[in-house]
């Protein structure tokens, strides 16, 4: 029993030749017989759906002129390469529908070795080594912007004691009676000398680029902490380390949103940017013991690199 159909000849024959095992004339070709069934399956797709002849008067659809098989069912090998040629165009889209049959459950999670060296010794040491520097880096930070509030407050200062200087006296001819200075413009000239040198140390611009440096890496590392230990264990550890870290990383952008008010002279923006950065710092010290305790987790559980 067969079909016929122009250009194409479909066989119950055809397909048990290509079914049954190999002969030793075809054990030369780099194919087994998986993969004749597999190369038939992905190509019958291509083939639009017949109705069987004679139960409609319906013609026949045509076939595409882009498939041109073997007229002779004796030869698999010659079907099988037409069949690849003709799914060139197909390659990337069966690859990604295939794709997820072909890998094993336990590749989509973590812990499993899956990640190579990001679950290594030296990535998990990352995260320490760049947060403890930006805690150094935080103390500079706060000096620096300590001495650009000086700057600023400095000169008030030196407004209020110019108020409390007495008038020089004048002599009777209308000229100023030479007298030593008083403690309050002596103090006053010691101020403005001070004002001066803090000037030169452009405390504003520094300030401002380690500001901006901490809240960079900053938030990167404190992302990238957690990732590494998911990377590392499968799971995150909620407790106090990571709250902390969520804590700290909250504050930092509060406290860089407040820079644009500050730029405009706002008090009430300075003062609140100082305390929050005071209290990160406070978060900071507060999560070293418990830093410390992961480290030594890491250095238990992983290995080098």
């Amino acid at each position: 029993m067969s079909i016929q159909i122009p250009s194409l000849r479909l066989s119950f024959c055809f397909f048990s030749t290509l079914l049954r095992p190999s002969p030793p004339s075809l054990s030369l070709f780099p194919f087994r017989q998986n993969n004749l069934s597999m190369a038939i399956t992905l190509s019958l797709p291509k083939l639009p759906i017949i109705a069987p002849i004679g139960s409609s008067k319906l013609p026949l659809p045509s076939i595409p002129t882009k498939l041109h098989f073997s007229q002779n069912p004796k030869s698999p090998h010659t079907f099988f390469i037409q069949s690849v040629r003709n799914l060139k165009p197909y390659t990337l889209p069966l690859t990604a529908l295939t794709l997820p049959f072909f890998l094993h459950p336990q590749d989509a999670l973590a812990a499993g070795g899956e990640f190579g060296i990001l679950e290594g010794r030296s990535i998990a040491l990352i995260h320490p080594v760049v947060m403890g520097g930006l805690f150094v880096w935080t103390l500079w930070a706060g000096y620096l912007g300590w001495q650009w509030r000086r700057v600023r407050t400095i000169q008030n200062e030196i407004n209020e004691l110019k108020k409390q200087v007495v008038p020089a006296a004048v002599a009777p001819d209308g000229k100023p009676v030479e007298a030593p200075p008083s403690p309050t413009e002596l103090k006053i000239q010691q101020l403005t000398e001070e004002r001066k040198e803090l000037i030169k140390g452009s405390f504003r611009d520094r300030h401002f680029n380690a500001g901006s440096i901490i809240l960079g890496f900053g938030v990167l590392e404190a992302i990238g902490g957690g990732l590494n230990t998911w990377l590392r264990t499968g799971k995150l550890f909620p407790g106090p380390h990571l709250f902390a870290g969520a804590g700290i990383t909250v504050l930092w952008a509060l406290a860089a949103a407040l820079v644009p008010a500050m730029q405009k002279g706002n008090e009430t923006a300075r003062n609140l940017h100082i305390a929050l950065n005071a209290l990160t710092l406070v978060l900071f010290v507060w999560q070293i013991p418990t830093g410390i305790d992961i480290v030594l987790k890491v250095f238990e559980f992983t290995t080098w690199p």
